[in-house]
């Protein structure tokens, strides 16, 4: 294990040990949009990352959700979700977790994605594989989109805009066996790759929410693209992962909505 995952381990368990102990308690919570919250449990989160990441890697950038940042003009950049899935913990809906990815020149080489409530950790570095609990992970087998579980989520603007992933869901629901729609971007890539879902795709996503996960897929064998099967960029966020056993049908089905629009 690298210095660089030991730091997004430590600080991931740290700030989950935060996040359980204040789960099902009085949270102050505030509204960013319509449908997207904040909680004082985020920002206290992102703080004790940012302090545990900064005191061991002080020369490195650091960027997070409630908007912390620190430009060091530094190659590395530390990417946080200090709290994904927050609209589930407001709500004690139990399915959350912290992520962390470090970014060189634009590519995620180090992930932590910890689920307190379980207890999971998933990690990955880059050409070293994805692990859960420091067990070698890998895909699921399922080689038709009939047989298969899925995962998505829906942007933030839903109510505003047309393009709010619900055309693509109900071609997927016609066709896929289930598909789930648990809340936390950063856990839907992380069971991918461990193979609890076949495949999973989402748009208007932020980098936090998928730079660790991405990582992950990719490092345990999955496959990762846009929606037009080219690069996944983190920074577009948009992004399908699955086993890559049932990618091109997936393709195929989001190709045929955009090509309607």
């Amino acid at each position: 294990m690298s210095e660089y995952l030991d730091t997004a381990i430590k600080a991931a368990k740290e700030a989950g040990a935060l996040l359980a102990d204040r789960f099902g308690k009085h949270l102050e919570i505030e509204k960013k949009g319509e449908v997207n919250l904040v909680t004082d449990a985020d920002r206290d989160s992102e703080k004790l990352i940012k302090e545990f990441i900064l005191s061991r890697h002080p020369e490195h950038s650091f960027k997070a959700e409630e908007g912390t940042k620190f430009d060091k003009n530094s190659r590395y950049l530390w990417l946080v979700d200090p709290l994904d899935g927050t609209t589930n913990y407001a709500h004690g809906f139990p399915v959350y977790c912290v992520s962390i990815a470090l970014i060189d020149s634009s590519k995620p080489i180090a992930a932590c994605i910890y689920n307190p409530n379980l207890d999971e950790c998933f990690t990955a570095e880059k050409d070293e594989g994805a692990f859960l609990n420091g067990h070698l992970i890998k895909p699921s087998h399922t080689a038709r989109l009939d047989d298969a579980l899925l995962a998505t989520g829906f942007p933030y603007d839903i109510r505003e805009s047309v393009e709010n992933n619900l055309h693509e869901f109900a071609s997927f629901a016609i066709v896929a066996r289930a598909i789930r729609r648990a809340g936390s971007a950063a856990l839907d890539l992380a069971y991918t790759a461990c193979g609890r879902f076949d495949g999973y795709w989402e748009f208007k996503l932020s980098p936090w929410d998928i730079a660790a996960g991405v990582l992950i897929v990719e490092e345990a064998g999955g496959k990762i693209t846009n929606w037009s099967g080219q690069k996944c960029e983190i920074s577009k966020g948009e992004v399908l992962a699955s086993n890559g056993k049932i990618h091109e049908e997936m393709l195929g089905i989001l190709r045929k909505i955009r090509s309607r629009k």
